[in-house]
């Protein structure tokens, strides 16, 4: 019998493309472009490969849980860097636990804090509307009620807390928060940041963010949430943040991440990870840690990143209610009816892009955030880039 509480798991967005796409024929003549996945498709750094080399020993060994002593301290060091803190604000024995990826880790964290009862009541699990589908799904299953904060062009696609009542904040256990956003590309500035950690430490519950995007925006670094907590005072409490560097360092087959903050829930969820197992191997370890110590690599991710802004600027602009985003690597572009956008594109062009409304969720009202919205990702190279924008173009008008 199943686990009644996966009857609220929202369909996985790649599965209802499949099914939307399946029966239609892509156009002929034209090789088939994705532009609906995530996938950085820049080459790895060579020292991915170096590192797997020098440390094909390690694959005989179980990694341990918590990440190898060099990748936390990489780990560490690159937050300090990154983020102006210094050793005693970021210790890589206290503050920093590896993971695989971190989907896994999203996922995972609401088994470690979210409880039966809140304030009396079924616990809320809030999120963004758009949203990565993670979020969704960590919250119906973890029994949790799922509140949405709306993130649309309306409030500069970020969520208004000021708009959230309190009785549902005191009720929340965890709020997962993306910034820069996905797929919007909207930044959370320095005192939006603080203002959240406020509301996470007056409510007492966890603030989680998604900082996956972090590294790769167009003009200033996006503060962080480990810097915002470094201005409140009051260390870590009830903050935590996630890194990858399937983005930073075009890597996702490395699935290789990290959890940093709050020490206390740090603590915590290594003793659950540790029951589960999902380690990093060693060598993927060895290979993180040279990519946590370079920053050369990920400047040139930036400047392919900023070439394709720029084509995608000189063919969208005044179409789609196109803008060129703060952070990460999609377009959020306004066609009408998503779905049908989708369908035309692959039909007419041999296109793949992911319709908003399946990473979007419908409201209290029942209007989806997502209906009119397409995500195109902009992760090939910029003569790809640009000949499956000008695709884009030609069928949408």
């Amino acid at each position: 019998m199943l686990n009644p509480r996966l009857s609220g798991l929202p369909d996985y967005p790649f599965d209802r493309l499949r099914t939307l796409l399946e029966p239609i024929s892509p156009a002929p003549g034209l090789s088939p472009l994705s532009l609906a996945v995530g996938e950085p498709q820049h080459e790895p750094p060579n020292a991915i490969a170096t590192a797997l080399a020098d440390n094909s020993h390690l694959w005989g060994r179980y990694p341990p849980s918590d990440g190898t002593p060099e990748f936390r301290s990489a780990v560490a060091g690159w937050l300090r860097r990154r983020y102006g803190l210094d050793d005693a604000e970021m210790d890589a024995d206290r503050h920093v636990l590896a993971a695989s990826g971190t989907r896994e880790a999203l996922y995972l964290i609401s088994a470690l804090v979210v409880p039966e009862v809140k304030a009396g009541g079924r616990p809320h699990v809030a999120m963004p509307n758009p949203l990565y589908h993670v979020y969704g799904g960590a919250a119906a299953v973890s029994g949790a009620e799922r509140m949405l904060a709306p993130a649309t062009a309306e409030n500069g696609f970020l969520p208004d807390f000021s708009t959230i009542d309190g009785g549902a904040l005191a009720r929340t256990a965890l709020f997962y928060f993306c910034s820069p956003a996905n797929p919007q590309g909207a930044v959370a500035s320095l005192s939006y940041l603080k203002e959240a950690i406020q509301l996470a430490r007056e409510h007492d519950f966890v603030l989680v963010v998604d900082e996956c995007y972090a590294e790769i925006y167009d003009q200033d670094p996006p503060p962080g949430a480990l810097q915002a907590c470094k201005d409140l005072g009051g260390g870590y409490e009830n903050v935590l943040v996630f890194h990858s560097l399937s983005k930073r360092s075009s890597a996702p087959g490395l699935r290789s991440g990290f959890v940093a903050g709050d020490e206390n829930l740090i603590s915590h969820f290594r003793r659950l990870r540790s029951y589960i197992g999902p380690q990093m191997p060693m060598p993927a370890m060895a290979a993180s840690v040279a990519l946590w110590n370079d920053e050369i690599h990920v400047e040139e991710n930036r400047r392919l990143y900023r070439e394709k802004l720029d084509i995608a600027e000189e063919l969208l602009a005044g179409r789609y209610g196109f803008y060129r985003p703060a952070g990460g690597f999609f377009l959020w572009l306004d066609v009408g009816d998503s779905e049908a956008a989708a369908e035309a594109l692959w039909r007419d062009a041999a296109l793949r892009v992911l319709p908003g409304a399946y990473i979007s969720l419908p409201g209290p009202t029942g209007a989806n955030p997502g209906h009119d919205f397409i995500r195109v990702a902009l992760v090939h190279d910029p003569a790809t880039t640009q000949e499956a924008l000008e695709r884009l173009v030609g069928v949408l008008g």
